[in-house]
């Protein structure tokens, strides 16, 4: 598999009963080329977060996959996950930074903010995230990010940038060629009619189209 410069990012739906999900996600990552994945689950016990990570993580990291916890930097490092994501309401990105240590992946969400997107850049952080870029159902997204953003980064700062919200294997195209060099989806890949195979290779087909 070539490696495009723009990579897909794979989110957990945020309600999963491990055991079941567990074989979605081996047929997704089996099916293409996949950067990473973020288990976002939400409203569980840490234990349960910690069972999720128990029975999702080898799968990716088996395959080389980065396997990044949403907002727990202590679950991340006691679970053995590749990093941790940080919103803006949650732990800080140097206290994030500090649990986890230098050689785990920190990622910060930015939402729409240029501002936001610096301060953590400067700060250290190996990826920012923008968006929403289009409606979602995942959750409210109280900010809106134009394709605009991703180019002014690209074109700005090495750290990489991740686009969320809404991302769909038709809406694609422009987020690539803007510069995004991730894609985090969530809806598209789990809920997609064929199963998530599917929809990793339809995704790698669009943003191939898109680079090429």
């Amino acid at each position: 598999m070539t490696e495009t410069a723009c990579r897909l990012y794979l989110v957990t739906p945020p309600a999963l009963e491990p055991a079941a999900f567990a074989p979605k996600l081996t047929e997704a990552l089996d099916a293409g080329d996949v950067a990473c994945v973020q288990l976002r689950l939400k409203d569980c016990s840490d234990d349960a977060v910690r069972r999720a990570c128990d029975a999702l993580r080898p799968i990716a990291q088996e395959r080389g996959v980065a396997f990044i916890l949403n907002d727990h930097p202590e679950l991340a490092r006691e679970t053995g996950c590749d990093g941790v994501h940080v919103g803006q309401q949650d732990t800080s990105y140097a206290q994030a930074r500090r649990i986890v240590g230098n050689d785990a992946i920190v990622g910060v969400t930015c939402h729409d903010s240029r501002h936001l997107a610096m301060e953590a850049g400067e700060a250290g952080a190996d990826y920012v995230a923008f968006g929403a870029f289009f409606p979602t159902t995942t959750k409210d997204a109280a900010f809106k990010a134009e394709p605009e953003l991703l180019r002014w980064w690209s074109e700005l700062m090495e750290v990489p940038c991740v686009a969320i919200g809404g991302i769909t294997q038709e809406n694609c195209g422009p987020l690539v060629s803007a510069g995004a060099d991730f894609l985090a989806v969530v809806g598209a890949v789990w809920n997609h009619p064929d199963g998530p195979g599917a929809a990793v290779r339809a995704f790698n087909a669009a943003i191939a189209a898109a680079e090429g």
